[in-house]
C-alpha cells in the first residue's frame, strides 16, 4: 500500500472518530461497564475488570476508552444506560449483577456483552447454557454451592432451625437462591422464613418483621439487600440476630461471616474474557465460568454485639478477620 493511500485512510478514521465527537485511533478499543447499583462487591468486580484490561495493556487514555455508569439500582434507568450504550458502538459491553445484564442482552444481539456477578445466567436468561453460547454473550458467574454457607450457619449458630432471609422477589439472583434453599434446608432440620423487600427502603421493614421469627439472618447477593446492609445491620444487633452472609464486603459491614467470592477476583477472571474478546475471540466460543475460589471472612466485634462467640477453628481458618 503506498504512503498517500496509508494517509488517506489515518485521515478517514480520524475524521470518522471526529464526527462521531471521540477523535480515536482505529487500533483503540471501547469498554462500556453497566452497573445496576454501587455497593461494596459490585465496585470490587468493576474494579478487577479495569485491572485485567492494564495488565493485559489496555490502559485508559492511552488505547482504551472506558465509561461507566450506575443504575442506582433502578432497572428502567438500567435499560436507558444499555441503550445508549449500544448507540456508543463499544467493542464491549460489561454487565455487573443480574438485571444490568438483562437490560444489556435486551439491547443488543451483535455488540459482545460479558456479564459478572450473576448467580445464574440460564435462568436469568443471558445464555441457553453454561457452554459456549454461539451469541454475543458469556461472562462470570458468583453462583455459590449452598452445602457450605449451611455448614457455616451451622458452626456459628448451632441449635438454628429457623433461617430468615430477605430479598427483592424481582431479582432473579434472589429467586434461585431461595428455591434451592427451600430445598435444601429441610434436610438438615431447618426451614426458611422469607421476607420481601422489593425496594432497598424495605429492607429494614423486611428485616424487622423476622424479629421472634427467627434464629439466623442468611443474606445472599441480593443487590437491594447488600446496599442497604446497614438495615439489616441495626435489626441484628438490636434483636440480637446473627447474620451470616454470602459475600466478603457484607462482613465489613455488620455481618458475622461470609464464605463468597472475591469480587476484585470475580471482576480479574471476567476481565481476562474482556481481554479475549478485544483480542478478537468472539464472545460465542466462550463458555460462561464460575469461580471456584472462596473467601471466609469473620467480624468478632459484630459477633459480640449479635450475642455470638466465635469459635477458634473459625477463626484460625479465616482468609481476614475484619476487626
Amino acid at each position: 500500500m503506498s504512503l498517500v493511500h496509508s494517509s488517506i485512510r489515518l485521515l478517514g478514521a480520524l475524521t470518522l472518530g471526529l464526527s462521531l465527537g471521540t477523535p480515536v485511533l482505529a487500533q483503540d478499543k471501547s469498554v462500556a461497564v453497566l452497573a445496576i447499583v454501587e455497593h461494596i462487591a459490585l465496585d470490587a468486580a468493576r474494579d478487577g475488570v479495569r485491572q485485567a484490561l492494564a495488565d493485559a495493556g489496555f490502559e485508559e487514555g492511552k488505547n482504551l476508552r472506558w465509561q461507566y455508569q450506575s443504575a442506582q439500582g433502578n432497572t428502567g434507568t438500567a435499560a436507558q444506560i444499555a441503550r445508549k450504550f449500544v448507540g456508543d458502538r463499544p467493542d464491549v459491553i460489561v454487565a455487573i449483577a443480574t438485571p444490568a445484564a438483562q437490560a444489556s442482552v435486551a439491547a443488543t444481539r451483535d455488540i459482545p456483552v460479558v456479564y459478572t456477578a450473576v448467580t445464574d445466567p440460564v435462568i436469568a436468561q443471558l445464555v441457553p447454557a453454561w457452554e459456549a453460547s454461539g451469541t454475543n454473550v458469556t461472562g462470570v458467574s458468583d453462583q455459590l454451592e449452598l452445602l457450605p454457607q449451611i455448614e457455616l450457619i451451622k458452626q456459628i449458630v448451632p441449635e438454628a432451625k429457623r433461617i430468615g432471609i430477605v430479598y427483592n422477589p424481582g431479582e432473579a439472583n434472589s429467586v434461585v437462591v431461595i428455591k434451592q434453599l427451600q430445598e435444601l434446608l429441610p434436610q438438615h432440620g431447618m426451614q426458611l422464613v422469607e421476607a420481601a423487600a422489593p425496594r432497598t427502603v424495605d429492607v429494614g421493614a423486611a428485616a424487622r418483621s423476622l424479629i421472634g421469627k427467627v434464629d439466623v439472618i442468611y443474606s445472599t447477593t441480593d443487590n437491594n439487600v447488600v446496599s442497604a446492609y446497614e438495615s439489616l445491620y441495626r435489626v441484628g444487633a438490636d434483636a440480637k440476630i446473627p447474620l451470616i452472609a454470602s459475600d466478603s464486603g457484607s462482613v465489613e459491614r455488620g455481618a458475622i461471616a461470609a464464605l463468597g467470592v472475591g469480587y476484585y477476583d470475580l471482576g480479574l477472571q471476567t476481565g481476562r474474557q474482556v481481554v479475549r474478546i478485544l483480542n478478537g475471540e468472539k464472545p460465542g466460543d466462550i463458555a460462561s465460568e464460575t469461580s471456584s475460589k472462596l473467601e471466609l471472612y469473620v467480624n468478632p466485634r459484630a459477633a459480640e454485639a449479635q450475642g455470638v462467640t466465635l469459635p477458634e477453628s473459625l477463626l484460625k481458618s479465616a482468609a481476614k478477620i475484619v476487626e
